[in-house]
């Protein structure tokens, strides 16, 4: 997709939501990148990104087997979703993985095919002279699907 398929509206809204300048909005619409990211992107919109630990072992954070972070699809983390603390060297864990389902969506591949799902904390753990560490797994649901997830964890 070009940059002539895109609707004016949509590129005014990206300058003001981005705080483009003119000159810096010209460059924007000049990358053909954008564009077809843009025409993908709004499908995404639906979806929720969710990173549940499968293994922990000394967290500081106490984040647990079963522990979930949810994520807007364009990769915020949903704070109002978030347990009470949220490591940052866990949101390390979710960086990359978030990169990959991206480039999967825009490539018009399912992000829950990717080969590698899993990711951990940089923490080492105890064994290996850290304090402790968690790996998550990454997958994107549907909002309802995701909502639901976090109803049933609340409970």
């Amino acid at each position: 997709m070009d940059a002539t398929q895109i609707p004016d509206q949509v590129w005014d809204m990206i300058q003001m939501h981005l705080g483009y300048n003119d000159e810096e909005m010209r460059m924007f619409r000049d990358n053909p990148r954008n564009a077809k990211v843009l025409a993908t992107a709004a499908k995404m919109f639906d979806k929720t990104i969710i990173f549940e630990v499968v293994a922990s072992g000394g967290c500081n954070s106490q984040h647990k087997v079963g522990t979930r972070f949810y994520f807007s699809a364009d990769g915020n983390l949903l704070a109002s979703m978030a347990p009470k603390k949220t490591c940052v060297h866990a949101m390390h864990a979710c960086a990359g993985i978030i990169n990959s389902m991206h480039e999967l969506w825009y490539a018009g591949v399912d992000p829950n095919e990717t080969s590698f799902k899993r990711g951990g904390c940089p923490d080492v753990g105890v064994c290996n002279g850290g304090w402790g560490h968690i790996v998550v797994e990454g997958r994107i649901v549907d909002k309802d699907e995701a909502k639901r997830l976090f109803a049933e964890q609340s409970a």
